[in-house]
């Protein structure tokens, strides 16, 4: 559409003052008049003269591979060869071998920890699980918090319990004894917020019988 543009207008402003115009430089236009000169096809690239050859590499990668220097990396086996008076190649040459023949890599066993199962918990009927969080809530004087406490059943999405207090309640000892939960039939999930991994918490949960799981992500529902 450019072109186009600027060729009209070549007739009435001339062609510096079209490609002015449109905004495009007159060089672009002289370039794409003439024919390329750069080759079409690839020139294949010349092997150095300097570069080993195949015997060469063969007896650069047996050495190498030799009971002394099969543990070494390619840096200390260059410096102890020059001290012996010998010289295979540059160290940047030995990495380059040893990365065509699929050997620059690491060689010591390293040990495999079998992937971590996403944990979850699934709730069946009611009152079978619960989860249960703390905010805190600004007050309406500085330096005054209210804390709102919410407990909810994660089969029927029911707010079993809420309620705002000025510090640290027993809600949800109220609600397990208001639920008329039975021993050992309810799971309580929660962050592991310093309120709810607290010592109280869990010996409360001891003494009536169940058990808290917490868990990083949320609870999935069947």
């Amino acid at each position: 559409m450019i072109d186009q543009t600027a060729t009209e207008l070549m007739p009435l402003v001339g062609t510096t003052g079209a490609w002015q115009a449109v905004g495009r430089a007159r060089a672009t236009y002289y370039r794409h008049l003439r024919p390329s000169s750069r080759p079409t096809t690839p020139r294949e690239r010349r092997r150095s003269p300097r570069a080993l050859g195949e015997d060469e590499q063969a007896a650069m990668l047996e050495t190498l591979h030799s009971e002394r220097f099969m543990d070494m990396a390619p840096a200390e086996v260059y410096a102890t060869l020059l001290d012996e008076g010998r010289y295979l190649a540059l160290v940047s040459t030995m990495y380059r071998i040893l990365r065509a023949a699929d050997e620059v890599h690491e060689r010591r066993s390293h040990a495999v920890h079998p992937a971590l199962l996403k944990p979850e918990l699934v709730a069946e009927q009611s009152n079978s699980v619960w989860s249960w969080d703390i905010t805190k809530l600004h007050g309406p004087a500085k330096w005054t918090y209210y804390y709102l406490y919410v407990i909810i059943d994660i089969y029927s999405r029911y707010v079993v319990s809420w309620m705002v207090a000025s510090r640290k309640s027993s809600l949800l000892a109220d609600s397990i004894r208001k639920q008329r939960v039975e021993r050992d039939q309810l799971t309580i999930h929660a962050d592991r917020g310093s309120s709810m991994a607290s010592k109280p918490v869990a010996l409360l949960l001891a003494d009536l019988g169940g058990h808290q799981e917490p868990l990083p992500t949320p609870c999935e529902q069947r």
